[in-house]
């Protein structure tokens, strides 16, 4: 008879020899070029906005993270956690100075815009990305989607994966079916569909006309749109600036990840790659009993529409051109 099994997943990452445990590593103080950031920020719950929350800065360091299944139900994120917003110190030359954060979470310089770091206190266990032997049963090149645990695997042909912490849809609110990642986008704009429009018209009425992509967007940095026979879903795997959701169900059936990772997925996914959901019996036999019921689910929340549009202005051409998919079309 085999013993317990301390962990689901088995790091390797380069940088240290994991088993058990591993120290947070901590990405150092960053100096990244004063670039455009927007007024305010909103809270996506898969495809649709929330509240208005900054990020915080300068959050106490993790010590350890543990992966055996006891601290995965320790530490998941148990409903929507506060945030804080810290100062930013301009530096000679026009940079700007930011806080510590964990590796691969800090600050980042994309583009046009500056993307705010994540705190420590999102990223606690198992709710950060870890890379580790996959255990689960599907090939190598497919993205696997646990909803019940709320991870997203990204399977390797070696046997190995990258595990990312990720928010689901509510409860009826979620993708089922097998599906292939047909279109990839940077900094996507996001409309509602004319279903979230008509079921809930007092959270997507205020944003009929669209929101244009930028660190407002609901679908954050990046998004994969899944496509099932052909045809568009108008379900996305994207990023989101609602960083408590992580680790939760809340979204209207999008899968959404923080910003940095979903920069990270979105860097190494390529077209046509299958996206597969697993089972909760499935997640019980794999990830364990606990770990397949981790989160809570979380209510729908309003965000004031001049909030959003008081941050950045929507142009009415392409406003005009808003997909009904939720994709934001940009007119030349």
């Amino acid at each position: 008879m085999t013993g317990p099994r301390t962990s689901r997943i088995i790091p390797t990452d380069r940088r240290s020899t994991w088993s058990a445990e591993v120290g947070a590593i901590r990405a150092p103080r960053q100096h990244l070029p004063a670039v455009a950031t927007a007024g305010v920020g909103i809270e996506a719950a898969g495809c649709y906005p929330l509240g208005v929350k900054p990020p915080c800065r300068g959050e106490p360091a993790l010590s350890t993270i543990t992966l055996s299944r006891r601290a995965f139900a320790s530490t998941a994120l148990f409903g929507a956690l506060a945030a804080c917003a810290g100062p930013r110190t301009e530096l000679d030359g026009g940079e700007v100075a930011q806080g510590d954060f964990l590796d691969g979470y800090g600050p980042m310089a994309d583009g046009e815009y500056l993307l705010p770091g994540v705190p420590d206190r999102y990223l606690i266990g198992v709710n950060r990305r870890m890379t580790g032997t996959y255990l689960g049963d599907q090939p190598g090149g497919v993205i696997e989607i646990d909803p019940h645990a709320k991870f997203l695997y990204l399977i390797d042909r070696d046997g190995s994966a990258i595990r990312y912490p990720i928010a689901v849809g509510r409860a009826g609110k979620s993708l089922r079916r097998p599906t292939v990642v047909r279109r990839k986008a940077e900094w996507p704009g996001w409309t509602p569909t004319a279903n979230m429009l008509r079921s809930e018209p007092e959270v997507y009425g205020p944003f009929a006309r669209g929101v244009p992509g930028g660190l407002t967007s609901p679908l954050g940095a990046r998004a994969l749109y899944l496509y099932s026979g052909g045809r568009d879903t108008y379900y996305r795997i994207h990023g989101t600036n609602d960083l408590g959701s992580i680790g939760n169900s809340g979204s209207a059936g999008c899968i959404r990840l923080f910003n940095q990772d979903i920069i990270d997925l979105y860097n190494r996914v390529a077209g046509d790659t299958r996206v597969v959901i697993r089972s909760y019996e499935d997640s019980v036999r794999i990830e364990g009993e606990v770990d397949a019921n981790r989160g809570v689910e979380l209510p729908a929340k309003i965000v004031s529409a001049e909030d959003i549009y008081g941050a950045t202005e929507l142009d009415p051409l392409a406003a005009a051109a808003a997909d009904p998919d939720g994709v934001f079309v940009q007119v030349n």
